[in-house]
């Protein structure tokens, strides 16, 4: 594809204009280590207990792959990220980056902490979004038990929802309710507050649920402009097919659908239990597939584009100038309030700062936490990083090309 007027991903000064010398060749470091399978293999395996076990080694997680993907320890340390960012036009989505911990005590816990963070968004300039895991406030295992018995229901989504309410128990029932009831607070202060609510996506033998009840919110939260976003792994066979669907009920429920488009995350782990529990596959046979898929997505967005407001959420080079052609062929502005770019923050520079600085919307996805706790996020990086082809050789070779620029 020809790059679009003004929009290079080539251009290495506008990519790493925000890093000094020293921040790159760290990074470069960093990405030579992600090159190697066999060391992420064993870092992954062996970090997660390493931390838990309080032997001292948090400073160096710190001063590498934590300082790379996350923003800080806490929203204030989050805050310098986010504003060296915003000078250079980019925005931030906030992500409160804890995962996997249980219990009711727990789960309030997690929805008045992305309150704070929705409270803390709308003070900043250049925080339009901050992120939200259903399994922050919600039992893996309750997710799954409904998750299990909506499959086996019958027609549309929320028509399998409902019956399944009807098949679980009174307790399952109560514990629904509280989940449904934290996830309202959490959107009731993002319209007060005018920030974006971008729901992750899980697993997929627990997205009908999460589905369902993002379905809801937006039914009530999005009549007016659009707050509450769901996000599609487009490395599924059925997303396309979801998202016109969820199209379909906004246009007869007479809301605005917001959603996040990203390739996806669990692949290995979704191929390993389909095998395991023997039912096929709901992972594309191939990249050229989950590619199409996505473009598919993308094209389909920004052709309803008065009806749905689309997060591109892309670290592939071709995507991003695509949707970039098609708002050009249609007339859209770059800057359109209906669409968004984003890009993990530590990823992709060269694809975000060049988009910002062609005028795009574009955003860094900006996780915070103690660093216990987002170790599971820093883990999926480095597998992220060493098992998507030529991810990490590309970051290495944008990085060597500015050092040397900048020697010259």
């Amino acid at each position: 594809m020809e790059s679009q007027p003004g929009i290079s991903f080539d251009n290495t000064e506008l990519a790493f204009g925000y890093k000094n010398d020293k921040q790159l060749k760290k990074a470069r470091f960093l990405f030579s280590l992600m090159s190697k399978p066999w060391l992420v293999k064993a870092a992954v395996k062996m970090t997660p207990p390493v931390i838990k076990s309080g032997l001292p080694v948090k400073g160096l997680v710190r001063k590498t792959i934590f300082e790379q993907f996350v923003g800080g320890e806490t929203l204030e340390q989050t805050a310098v990220v986010a504003k060296r960012l915003g000078e250079y036009n980019v925005k931030v989505i906030l992500d409160y980056g804890v995962e996997g911990k249980q219990g009711e005590a727990n789960f309030d816990y997690a929805r008045d902490e992305f309150i704070r963070v929705i409270n803390y968004a709308a003070t900043q300039p250049n925080i339009p979004f901050m992120s939200v895991k259903v399994t922050g406030f919600a039992r893996f295992g309750l997710l799954e038990k409904i998750g299990e018995v909506m499959q086996k229901q019958e027609g549309s989504l929320m028509k399998r929802y409902l019956s399944t309410l009807d098949l679980v128990s009174t307790e399952e029932k109560e514990e629904w309710h509280r989940i449904r009831q934290r996830m309202t607070r959490v959107c009731d202060a993002a319209v007060e507050k005018n920030i974006g609510v971008l729901i992750d996506a899980e697993d997929s033998w627990i997205q009908d649920p999460v589905d369902a009840l993002i379905l809801l919110m937006m039914d009530i939260f999005n009549k007016q402009r659009p707050v509450i976003y769901n996000t599609t792994q487009h490395y599924r066979t059925d997303r396309l097919q979801f998202l016109k669907d969820c199209y379909d009920a906004s246009v007869e429920r007479n809301f605005l659908f917001g959603i996040k488009l990203v390739r996806g995350a669990y692949m290995e782990k979704e191929r390993k239990r389909a095998e395991k529990m023997n039912y096929p596959s709901p992972i594309h046979a191939d990249k050229e597939s989950t590619d199409k898929d996505f473009n598919d997505a993308v094209k389909f967005c920004i052709d309803h584009i008065d009806r749905i407001s689309v997060i591109v959420a892309s670290h592939n080079e071709y995507s991003n100038l695509y949707a970039t052609q098609l708002m050009q062929q249609k007339g859209l502005p770059l800057n359109h309030p209906h669409v968004h770019f984003s890009q993990l923050y530590g990823m992709s520079d060269n694809i975000t700062f060049n988009l910002a600085h062609a005028g795009c919307s574009v955003s860094k996805y900006l996780p915070f936490g103690p660093i216990r706790d987002v170790i599971p996020y820093l883990m999926r990086r480095a597998q992220e990083n060493t098992s998507v082809k030529g991810q990490t050789g590309r970051e290495m070779m944008l990085i060597r090309k500015e050092l040397k620029r900048r020697k010259l």
